[in-house]
């Protein structure tokens, strides 16, 4: 029986008719002569009738010389057909053959004598085009080039997956000279590489001949361990001019540069969305241990395994700290600590609420006198216990497996108020400068939200001792904004209310402008009232929008007696001209552009002390000479009239009105306040001024 090859799956067997071809000889397509020793054809190949033109049959026992030179050439012909019958010499080179079509060819030769076993002699003629042979030469002489001088990596494996070449740039990627890696397979050359994903992709690729094309891997050569290197990989099937499988062309490009830019812009990306989240969850209230607890929340397990605020406690008393250039040991309370999953280590940290003082041999000690990061990128033993507070703390940090470490201080206003500790255990990452730079603008952001609940939680415990009413204090005129008021408390005996209003001068020329009204009466109602404003107060100099005003105070009401109160706040810009009002179950104001007086109709929202309220905020544009009316309902309120009745007479009384505020409010009290209502009445009229050209 003959054997039979097998045909690669997916390769059916030719059909009968011309062979297409099957190696680079037929590429070629080298014709075979033979000649007697008369110089008569006797054996002639497809590939010469091919070459020649001529068949077989008009080949066959014709003098060559006759048939394929021309006249000119016979006596150079005949002298090399001698050498070669003659003295057995080869000959080979370029010379110019008759075609049967009448043309030319140059043929590229390689001439020889035969002999049988008669000793009979021949001459075998190998012949191919010369134009042809020059183009694959080209090619080749190319490939080889291209091979060897290209920086992209470049291997051949055979169909067991055996380097078969490797090329000098791909040597240089693997970190092995190339004699490293014929003959072995892929895991033999490359264990730094997932060599079972990538075995198994290239046995694919063989089996079904789909590239696989910029395959993604990573590792750390062998000739470079400590850094990571990133490639990408493309996987191409061998197969020769009739299908046959020859094994797998794979090309690698080296991308770690591009590798570490996309883990760089990943990094960046990632560190925006933790300012972005940082920015919604730090500082949602006015109070110092949950905005401390936020901070630490928010940074655990993003950027550390473990994290600790703590604070000055002579910043928390509202003590003058020592002056920072002659350290010393430091009085802190621990405000938060946080860990990224269970851990002995948050043991060694000092508990929320503890006060504890540090030597000035401390880091953290060390981070709050000089108001800079401290930053330990491999801890050491000694370290270790530098950052703990006891030596029992330090041991269970170090069995924790911490091995880096950084103090952010808290800076707010120029003021050290005291540290962020982070620590990192699991993640075998050290912290870095880059770390360093986010932890403190996060701190800083965090620090600004602990300053203001400090100053506001200061303030409101002084609020809150006040229980007596507080006396009224004429409030300034500002920039841009022409001011004009009356408080009338109510006539009747012991009916002394909560209404009240500010005039609040805040940064930028801007005004606050708020007008409230505790509900009840009495001195618990004035009581009310003077912490309502002082908080009020303290919160305008936050610098926050008045919606966020409104739901601090909505939280601040709740723990007063009595606990609800209307409120209307503006923040008025004399250089944008607009103003901003939020309103809490507040009568709406008035804006008077002209002699066209306008009933606001705002959102009006929910009293003070209800809990949880949303506050919404509505601009209103205020151009030179606009008025805008707050008041109190105790100046439309009556029993025997509806309230729109009363508010459509405020309104027809400012359409009337003159340029005087002062003989406004006086016409105001008198046409609408009735001398035996039992509410007092606050009423505050502003007229915008020309402040100079708005700003975009």
């Amino acid at each position: 029986m003959g054997s039979t090859d097998a045909v690669p799956a997916g390769h059916a067997p030719a059909a009968a008719g011309p062979a297409e071809p099957q190696g680079l000889l037929d590429v070629l397509g080298v014709a075979a002569v033979v000649l007697d020793t008369k110089g008569r054809i006797t054996l002639w190949s497809p590939q010469a009738e091919k070459l020649f033109g001529w068949s077989a049959e008009e080949a066959l026992g014709r003098y060559a010389l006759r048939l394929l030179v021309a006249p000119e050439h016979e006596d150079q012909v005949l002298r090399l057909f001698a050498e070669v019958m003659d003295a057995g010499e080869s000959w080979a080179g370029v010379f110019p053959v008759r075609h049967k079509d009448g043309g030319t060819r140059l043929v590229e030769f390689r001439n020889m004598r035969l002999e049988d076993e008669r000793g009979a002699c021949y001459a075998l003629g190998i012949a191919a085009d010369q134009a042809v042979l020059r183009e694959v030469e080209q090619d080749l002489a190319l490939s080889v080039r291209l091979v060897a001088q290209s920086p992209i990596g470049l291997a051949v494996y055979d169909t067991e997956l055996r380097y078969v070449m490797v090329n000098p740039a791909l040597a240089r990627m693997n970190g092995r000279p190339v004699e490293d890696h014929v003959g072995r397979r892929l895991e033999e050359t490359l264990p730094f590489l997932d060599t079972e994903s990538l075995s198994r992709t290239m046995r694919e690729v063989l089996a079904d001949g789909v590239p696989q094309l910029n395959r993604f891997t990573v590792g750390r050569p062998l000739d470079d361990p400590g850094t990571e290197h990133a490639w990408s990989v493309s996987y191409y099937r061998l197969e020769g001019p009739g299908g046959r499988v020859l094994g797998l062309a794979v090309s690698v490009i080296d991308v770690t540069e591009q590798h570490r830019a996309a883990l760089e812009a990943a990094r960046a990306r990632k560190r925006l969305a933790l300012i972005a989240d940082a920015s919604v969850s730090i500082g949602t209230t006015l109070d110092v241990d949950r905005t401390a607890r936020e901070l630490a929340d928010v940074l655990v397990p993003e950027l550390a395994d473990l994290g600790a605020v703590d604070i000055l406690d002579a910043v928390l008393e509202g003590r003058r700290r020592p002056d920072a250039a002659a350290p010393g040991s430091e009085r802190f309370r621990a405000l938060a600590v946080t860990t990224a999953y269970p851990t002995d280590a948050v043991r060694a940290a000092d508990p929320a609420g503890q006060i504890a003082a540090y030597a000035a041999d401390r880091l953290i000690t060390r981070c709050v006198t000089t108001g800079r990061p401290v930053l330990v990128e491999h801890v050491t033993e000694e370290d270790l216990r530098r950052i703990a507070p006891d030596a029992e703390a330090a041991a269970l940090l170090a069995r924790s497996g911490v091995h880096s470490y950084m103090a952010v201080p808290l800076i707010a206003r120029g003021e050290v108020l005291g540290a962020l500790d982070l620590c990192r255990a699991r993640n075998p990452v050290p912290f870095d400068e880059e770390d360093v730079v986010l932890a403190a603008e996060l701190a800083a952001r965090a620090a600004v939200c602990i300053d203001n609940a400090r100053w506001y939680q200061n303030e409101r415990r002084t609020a809150l001792a006040l229980q007596r009413h507080l006396l009224f204090r004429r409030p300034p005129q500002p920039k841009g904004l022409e001011i004009a008021y009356r408080y009338e408390p109510a006539h009747a005996s012991g009916k002394v209310g909560g209404d009240w209003f500010d005039a609040i001068p805040l940064a930028g020329d801007r005004t606050a402008l708020v007008v409230g009204d505790v509900m009840g009466s009495g001195i618990n109602a004035a009581a009310t009232m003077g912490q309502l404003r002082t908080a009020t107060r303290t919160l305008a100099e936050l610098d926050l929008p008045p919606a966020e005003v409104l739901r601090h105070l909505d939280r601040t009401a709740t723990g007063l007696d009595p606990a609800l109160a209307t409120c209307i706040y503006a923040l008025y810009d004399p250089h944008r001209r607009v103003c901003t009002v939020s309103v809490a179950g507040h009568v709406p104001p008035v804006v008077v552009r002209g002699r066209t007086p306008e009933l606001l109709q705002l959102p009006s929202g929910a009293p003070l002390g209800v809990g949880g309220v949303h506050f919404e905020e509505t601009a209103v544009p205020l151009a030179p000479g606009d008025r805008l009316v707050l008041y109190t309902d105790g100046l439309v309120e009556v029993r025997d009239q509806p309230i729109h009745a009363r508010l459509d007479k405020l309104v027809d009384l400012l359409a009337g009105a003159g340029d005087d505020l002062e003989a406004l409010c006086d016409e105001l009290l008198a046409a609408l306040r009735n001398p035996d209502e039992h509410d007092d009445v606050a009423l505050l009229i502003s007229r915008a001024g020309d402040a100079g050209a708005p700003r975009p």
